[in-house]
C-alpha cells in the first residue's frame, strides 16, 4: 500500500517564511518586521553610518536566530522535531513537535542562552586581543568603532534576559522543569506561569517609573505569554484522567420520515446533537441539520416534517397540505420514496 502523506503542520498566523535551516522553517512575525523598521529609524544618524546600523541589527537578528537553533539542535538530540521557528519582537519561539520531559527541557532551555553567552565571550575576547576593552559609558553612543562591543553587549543582555525565571522565557522553562521533578507537570507549569506574570507586572511598573516604554512593551508580551500558558495548564489539570471517549457523543438520536418539526426541536433541546439522520425504516435517507430545522420552525412552526430532495442535500419541508393528503411544498406531485434523491 502507498504511504499516506503526513498532514502539514499549522504555522503561527501572522508570520511569513524566510528560510529553512536544518530542515526547520524560519518565519518572521509581522510585529518583528515593525520592530526592525523602528530600530533602523532610530539607529540611522549620529556617529554611526547606515551600513553599520544595518550590520548591527542583522547581527542581533542572527544572534536571536542562533539562540533558537541552539534549542532546536538539543531538542533533536532527544528525538524532538521542531515544527517552526518564529521571530517575535522580544525574541524567537521554537515550536517542538511534543512537550519535552522535565529532564530534557532543562538542557533544551539552557542551550539558547548558552549560545548567546558563547557569542559574547568570543567577541569580547577578539576585542581584547586587538585593542583592549572600552569603558561601558562609551557604548551609550553608537559608533562604527564600537560595533563589536555593542553586539557582545546585546548577546549578554539576551543571555541575562532569557534566564529570568519568567515563563514562557527560558528561565521560566528551567524553573518549570525543576518543579516538575517533584510535582505534576501541569502544576509546575501553573506555578512557573504565575511567577512569569508577577515578574512581568514588576517589569511593567519599573518601566513606567523610569520612563522606559520598551521595558513596558516587553513586560506586556511576557505577561500575555505567561497568562496563556497558565490557562492551558489549568485546562490540562481539569481534563487530566478523563479519556477521549468521555467527550464523545455515544447516544445518537434519529428521526423517522414523517416525524414533526416539533419532534426534531425536542431532540435538539434534549440532546447535544446538532444534526439528525432521517430514517425510512432501517435506511438513512438524509440528514437534518440544525440550521435547516431552525429555518423550518421560523417559516411554518411545528408541522409535518418532509424531506425535499434537491440533489444538494435533504431539508425539512413545511407540509401545508400534507397533513390532509396534499403534496409537501418543494415536492410538487412527487412523493418521497426510499431511495429517492
Amino acid at each position: 500500500m502507498p504511504n499516506e502523506d503526513k498532514p502539514k503542520p499549522s504555522f503561527i498566523s501572522g508570520s511569513v517564511g524566510i528560510a529553512t535551516i536544518f530542515g526547520v522553517p524560519v518565519r518572521l512575525h509581522f510585529t518583528f518586521i515593525v520592530l526592525l523598521v523602528f530600530l533602523v529609524f532610530i539607529g540611522v544618524g549620529g556617529q554611526q553610518s547606515g551600513a553599520t546600523t544595518a550590520l548591527y541589527i542583522g547581527a542581533l537578528f542572527a544572534s536571536v536566530l542562533l539562540h533558537e537553533l541552539g534549542h532546536t539542535l538539543v531538542a533533536r538530540r532527544y528525538g524532538i522535531r521542531t515544527i517552526e521557528i518564529v521571530m517575535f519582537p522580544i525574541g524567537g519561539v521554537s515550536r517542538p513537535e511534543r512537550q519535552p520531559k522535565a529532564r530534557e527541557e532543562i538542557w533544551i532551555a539552557l542551550a539558547g542562552p548558552t549560545v548567546n553567552l558563547l557569542i559574547a565571550i568570543g567577541l569580547l575576547a577578539w576585542v581584547a586581543s586587538r585593542q583592549g576593552f572600552v569603558a561601558l559609558e562609551q557604548l551609550r553612543e553608537p559608533t562604527d568603532a564600537n560595533l563589536a562591543e555593542r553586539i557582545a553587549l546585546g548577546n549578554l543582555t539576551l543571555w541575562l534576559f532569557n534566564l529570568l525565571p519568567a515563563y514562557p522565557m527560558d528561565g521560566g522553562r528551567i524553573l518549570r522543569s525543576v518543579l516538575a521533578l517533584s510535582r505534576p507537570e501541569e502544576e509546575a507549569t501553573r506555578m512557573a506561569a504565575a511567577a512569569g506574570q508577577a515578574l512581568a507586572v514588576f517589569m511593567g511598573l519599573a518601566g513606567m517609573l523610569w520612563g522606559n516604554y520598551i521595558l513596558v512593551f516587553v513586560a506586556l508580551f511576557v505577561y500575555l505569554g505567561a497568562s496563556q500558558e497558565g490557562v492551558a495548564a489549568r485546562g490540562r489539570i481539569l481534563t487530566s484522567g478523563f479519556p477521549v471517549r468521555a467527550a464523545m457523543i455515544t447516544d445518537y438520536r434519529t428521526l423517522q420520515h414523517g416525524d414533526t418539526i416539533r419532534d426534531a426541536g425536542n431532540l435538539l433541546l434534549a440532546t447535544s446533537q446538532h444534526d439528525f439522520p432521517v430514517m425510512h425504516g432501517n435506511a438513512v435517507i438524509g440528514l437534518l441539520t440544525r440550521a435547516a430545522l431552525v429555518r423550518a420552525m421560523m417559516a411554518g412552526g411545528a408541522r409535518w416534517l418532509r424531506i425535499e430532495c434537491h440533489g444538494s442535500g435533504v431539508h425539512p419541508g413545511i407540509a401545508g397540505n400534507a397533513a390532509h393528503g396534499g403534496p409537501a411544498p418543494g415536492l410538487g406531485n412527487r412523493r418521497l420514496r426510499p431511495g429517492d434523491g
